[in-house]
């Protein structure tokens, strides 16, 4: 008997972004813009009861108009919500060795405080949302944009 799993891909993070969003076009014109968050995460230490800190590290890629969006609103230090799915891609980097990275493609973003506030909590007044742009990405387009 064969038995389907359903299988989902979908990313809900927020953190902080750790530089400023980089614009990029692909030959076609689509716009993609890449930013990192910063994702923190306290426990306590079992050995020595203190409380740390682990972060992650999460590159996000934002497809079509809400690229451009994205450009103008954020900023390095700024809060942000991220809903998307996973990707694996493959490229060659400077030195020629091939590397392989896993990044969220957002199909929706928000920020929770504008540049302006210096990262004080603000809701931003509209959340950069699209479900086609990031989608209708072709494989192609995405190996046109080096990482």
């Amino acid at each position: 008997m064969n038995v389907r799993i359903p299988e989902q891909n979908l990313v809900l993070i927020s953190g902080r972004l750790t530089r400023d969003p980089d614009m990029r076009y692909t030959q076609k014109g689509l716009g993609v813009c890449s930013f990192d968050l910063a994702v923190n995460r306290r426990y306590k230490d079992q050995a020595t009861g203190e409380w740390k800190d682990d972060t992650t590290f999460v590159p996000v890629s934002v497809w079509g108009p809400m690229a451009d969006r994205c450009k103008e609103r954020a900023r390095k230090g700024v809060p942000a919500f991220v809903e998307g799915r996973l990707v694996n891609s493959e490229y060659t980097d400077k030195t020629g060795q091939k590397r392989k990275v896993m990044r969220v493609v957002a199909r929706r973003v928000q920020f929770l405080a504008t540049a302006e506030s210096g990262g004080q909590h603000e809701p931003a007044a509209e959340a950069a949302e699209t479900e086609t742009a990031a989608d209708k990405a072709s494989a192609s387009d995405m190996d046109e944009v080096p990482f």
